[in-house]
């Protein structure tokens, strides 16, 4: 096939970047060098729009091994022990074939983690679905929650955290964000950068098939009335080989016969043997005859371009392939020798004893499209004037009930209990609290992790919702008793084509590296989600931020259940009444205007520092984090978990009893604590200058709000629990 300008428009180039390929090449290049420059120029793979925003995040400091530009980023937890982990998109495939695009994205970001010699310990997801009444809604829902279930359960992972949301804004198209967590020795850490010459290229795992071709293009493409035709685009995973990749990987790491290892994720065989030249500065040379097929036929375009899942590339130390064979052979996995290291610094195809691709590294790498695109600067909402009567009206107890009943504040039992989350034995905080924790196994340690986004902060304001977003998972995680310590990202966002959507993206970025760099809390891995949108409609800007924290003694670890009658609650962190983009505002009052809730990076740190040292010291008996749905929507879900009362003082309030009740300021805890230690927590809180409000004391039974309000925790329970088991019925 002779290659032509409307061919490469088809694989998703531009115009003026298939004549830079020309240039660069000084010749049009053949049909399988253009698939290869479609799948390493496209937006997924070649970061092109995102790469000069991404360099302003803050990614080192004392506990980061390994930042971004790996598989997944590496963090030091002390002991010779180090967490591996990272959070990758599925979207587009999950909206087009929901059970295998959130199995597949589960599978992929699971050999991430494994690929760099660390044993996957625990996963977790952000998934975003569009409004309950859409017809799409339950039937996207249901076949997600099983791919993700189906993956992770047969992997034998625990899925111990997740977050669940749903909006218009996704009706055509989902967000299905997965995160793994792995652990590994900080000596048998392994890296994607080939090394040495003449040492061979192994092929392992599965054979490749023709499904994915050009997934990770369509991942960098608008969907259209055309998406069923995209159906082939989508990866058909196995879990039951990949467990096996897992442990045959895992053994032959344990020796020395590795140089390098990438797993085969977005753009298959191209984005893995390109990756690992490019790192090393070398070339290449494949023998696409010796690559195992399953299908007949296979050109050097499909075994190139194909996203068959559960396989991975190694380069081998000389004269280990023989060791390395029997290892995978034990596993009954495909192993091949397809290649060999070059100092040619091309990569270099060979088919039925012809040349078929002779490309320069650095073209694909250092030379693919870098865009400083066109952006708007969001102007800062003005505030909403809500008249007093408008609350004043209002019954309390009608508000928190819809409220708890709320899709975005409900229990999402329905979904995790199809997840595996005490698998290993070693999980300690189950889904449904502040953070998953697991124990390392054999040690007194823990590590907590979380995951978080805010698209309707983001939206009404790009620079703090970014902000507010890492703000939100460092106070999950303190809640439950970690020491943050680093954050992995997943960007979804619409076209980076539109000037809006470009700046959500570039303002959100500017916000999570303004938190992250003065919260000590870097990004160590992440991925960039584009072109979610349906024609020209795109989601709102949802950044997922997956959290990491250490817990050094597991025994001193926080849960967020209500525990003893009598103890005394503490609000930790000013309440101001802020209700603009808050819960309240948008559904009951369909107000969707207005500024989110400042963020005030000196009062986050200063109160999750603090709250960790009442913490060290055994003061605190539960704790957890205000945030979507306020001050009493909280309180309600601790009563609820510890199947106890809560009575509150009489308060001298400045605000109405809503806006005390439902506001969103930021930086706030709820902590029960023991009366006799009343004095020294105030101590410590005044020591640090932390503003803490006591608001009440723990009772046997019902929630009294005030001398008129009076809630029972049966009904509480009711609310919380019931809409998503009535809407999956």
């Amino acid at each position: 096939m002779v290659v032509n300008e409307k061919i490469a428009i088809d694989h998703g180039l531009k115009k003026e970047e298939f004549k830079k390929i020309c240039d660069l090449l000084k010749r049009v290049p053949n049909i399988t060098e253009l698939g290869i420059f479609s799948a390493m120029w496209n937006e997924h793979c070649s970061y092109k729009s995102s790469r000069l925003h991404l360099k302003k995040l803050p990614t080192t400091g004392k506990k980061v091994i390994q930042g971004p530009g790996e598989n997944a980023g590496v963090i030091d937890i002390e002991d010779g022990d180090a967490i591996v982990f990272k959070i990758e998109s599925h979207n587009h495939p999950s909206f087009i074939e929901p059970y295998q695009g959130a199995a597949t994205g589960v599978g992929g970001i699971m050999r991430d983690v494994f690929t760099m010699g660390a044993r996957p310990i625990a996963n977790l997801n952000s998934i975003h679905f569009g409004s309950p009444q859409n017809k799409k809604t339950k039937n996207l829902l249901r076949g997600v929650v099983h791919g993700i279930g189906g993956y992770g359960n047969c992997m034998g992972v625990p899925t111990i955290a997740g977050q669940t949301s749903f909006d218009s804004s996704y009706n055509g198209n989902i967000l299905v964000n997965a995160m793994t967590l792995g652990l590994v020795k900080k000596n048998k850490i392994f890296y994607s950068k080939a090394a040495g010459l003449n040492k061979p290229v192994i092929y392992v795992g599965s054979k490749t098939g023709r499904d994915g071709i050009h997934g990770a293009s369509m991942a960098s493409a608008s969907f259209d009335e055309k998406i069923e035709e995209k159906k082939p685009t989508v990866q058909v995973g196995d879990p039951f080989t990949e467990k096996l990749l897992l442990e045959a990987c895992l053994e032959l790491m344990a020796g020395d016969s590795i140089i390098a290892i990438q797993d085969m994720g977005a753009a298959g065989l191209t984005s893995s043997s390109i990756e690992m030249a490019s790192k090393g500065n070398l070339g290449i040379e494949i023998n696409l005859d010796k690559v195992p097929c399953r299908e007949n036929k296979m050109t050097p375009y499909e075994i190139m371009l194909s996203e068959s899942q559960e396989r991975m590339l190694i380069v081998l130390e000389n004269g280990k392939e023989n060791l390395a064979r029997k290892i995978f052979d034990k596993w009954n996995l495909d192993f091949a020798v397809i290649g060999k290291t070059t100092n040619s610094k091309n990569i270099e195809l060979y088919f039925q004893n012809k040349q078929v691709a002779n490309i320069p590294v650095n073209t694909l790498v250092e030379n693919s499209p870098m865009y400083d695109r066109k952006w708007k600067k969001a102007k800062l909402p003005k505030k909403n004037r809500i008249k007093k009567e408008t609350f004043t009206k209002l019954k309390i107890k009608d508000v928190l009930t819809k409220i708890l009943s709320n899709p975005n504040v409900c229990s999402k039992e329905w979904i995790w209990q199809q997840y595996d989350h005490t698998v290993m034995g070693d999980t300690i905080q189950k889904p449904g609290g502040d953070s998953g924790v697991v124990r390392v196994h054999g040690t007194n340690k823990a590590v907590a992790a979380t995951v978080d986004s805010s698209a309707v902060y983001c939206w009404a304001h790009p620079l703090s919702g970014g902000k507010q977003v890492v703000c939100e998972s460092w106070r999950n995680l303190i809640s439950v008793g970690a020491t943050p310590l680093a954050i992995t990202n997943c960007l979804n966002f619409g076209s980076p084509e539109n000037e809006d959507n470009m700046g959500e993206f570039v303002e959100c970025v500017q916000g999570i590296g303004e938190a992250s760099k003065y919260l000590n809390f870097p990004v160590v891995s992440g991925n960039v989600s584009f072109y979610n949108q349906t024609k020209e409609i795109g989601i709102k800007p949802t950044p997922s931020i997956g959290g990491v924290g250490l817990i050094k003694d597991h025994s001193k670890m926080v849960t967020m259940d209500f525990k003893e009658i009598n103890n005394l609650i503490l609000i930790i962190g000013k309440t101001e009444g802020h209700m603009d983009q808050s819960l309240f505002s948008r559904s009951i009052l369909d107000e969707k205007n207005g500024p989110p809730p400042e963020i005030n990076l000196f009062n986050e740190k200063n109160n999750g520092e603090t709250l960790l040292q009442l913490i060290k010291n055994d003061f605190v008996v539960s704790a957890h984090d205000i945030s979507l749905g306020g001050m009493l929507t909280a309180i309600s879900k601790m009563c609820i978990k510890g199947n106890k009362g809560f009575e509150f003082n009489n308060p001298k309030l400045l605000m109405s009893e809503i806006e005390y009740f439902f506001s969103e300021d930021q930086g706030r805890y709820v902590v029960e604590i023991n009366p006799k230690d009343l004095k020294k927590v105030i101590n410590i809180l005044d020591k640090n200058s932390v503003h803490y409000d006591e608001i009440g004391k723990i009772i046997e039974k019902d929630l009294v709000i005030n001398q008129k309000t009076k809630v029972t925790i049966d009904e509480l329970k009711s609310y919380n629990t019931n809409w998503l088991k009535k809407y999956m019925s």
